[in-house]
């Protein structure tokens, strides 16, 4: 473990790799007992204040990762052996909403796996010990709630500046209001291929809002590893579910990815203060913590070495 103490990690991704707004302090990179992270670890802070947070590239500094191939393990666990309690995980998704408009940011609680079963989503998989995490609420919705108002503060000031800025005032850069959803459903997909048109007209069906190839099993480990755990999507196009509209790509993605990511930045530097405080003085968004002692199936038999040693590192209050 690391003698680094970082309550707050923050998982950029597409499009978001780097906190540049943020002071840099150092990069540290943990060998899990699931190897490497995705990318090393920047320790940040919002100068003078003397609070960090642990920021980590989803797919890599350079988007070098395939999202069945994400070592979601190591950086879950990565991220706790820092210290981290709760994870902020941004994340680029279609809409499947036409209300949901290119830019919208978007607080989901709820999720649809249709990944197909290659991504390892357990850190008790290989082990001789079985557990049941708890998951009909797959989102920390202490964590969702408390987001909603701050980031809702955020992205009111954006378009604000978006409004001074059509009336020639010198507000900052962009176009049209963006918009914050909540309580939607994401369905998370294998990739790294786009939905067929079908499949878009069927998870519309299901009841399903956004669709991304990410939080999963992040959101499964996070869990496990009793960390809070919310993801902010900000949605870069319309999937293929619209008749009059060409199917999505990844040059149409890009176009948004660019100015959703400048707001996340916005976003994490507004919030990271206050949430620091709500973590430490009011112990409010960790609604997580100890709820794997009642996921762990009791055994009889000898805890094998491999097993503690690798357990120990995500759940030293239960394997230590």
């Amino acid at each position: 473990m690391s003698d680094e103490k970082v309550l707050i990690g923050v998982i950029g991704g597409s499009g978001l790799y780097h906190l540049d707004n943020l002071t840099l302090e150092k990069y540290v990179n943990p060998e899990t007992p699931w190897g490497f992270p995705s990318s090393p670890i920047a320790i940040c802070s919002l100068a003078p204040s003397p609070t960090k947070i642990a920021f980590l590239a989803r797919h890599g500094a350079h988007h070098t990762h395939h999202p069945s191939t994400v070592p979601s393990r190591a950086n879950i666990s990565a991220l706790k052996s820092l210290g981290v309690r709760v994870i902020l995980a941004f994340s680029a998704v279609g809409s499947l909403r036409e209300e949901i408009s290119p830019g919208s940011f978007v607080l989901p609680t709820q999720i649809i796996d249709r990944t197909k079963g290659i991504r390892p989503c357990s850190f008790f998989e290989d082990t001789e010990v079985v557990a049941h995490a708890s998951f009909g609420d797959p989102m920390s919705l202490g964590l969702v709630r408390w987001l909603e108002g701050r980031v809702g503060e955020v992205l009111e000031g954006v378009n604000t500046n978006r409004e001074k800025k059509k009336k020639g005032e010198g507000g900052e850069g962009g176009e049209g209001e963006v918009k914050l959803f909540k309580d939607k459903c994401i369905v998370c997909m294998e990739g790294p291929q786009f939905s067929t048109r079908a499949e878009s007209l069927m998870y519309r069906q299901w009841g399903a809002d956004l669709i991304n190839m990410s939080v999963l099993p992040e959101a499964k480990l996070a869990r496990e590893a009793e960390l809070s755990y919310a993801l902010i999507a900000t949605a870069t196009d319309y999937d293929a579910w619209r008749p009059q509209s060409a199917t999505v790509t990844a040059a149409e993605v890009f176009k948004t990815l660019k100015a959703n990511a400048e707001i996340s930045r916005k976003v994490i530097a507004a919030i990271l203060e206050d949430l620091q405080k709500a973590i430490t003085k009011k112990k409010l968004l960790l609604e997580e913590v100890g709820t794997m002692k009642y996921s762990i199936m009791p055994r009889a038999g000898e805890l094998r070495g491999e097993d503690k040693r690798k357990l120990g590192y995500v759940l030293p209050e239960y394997f230590s």
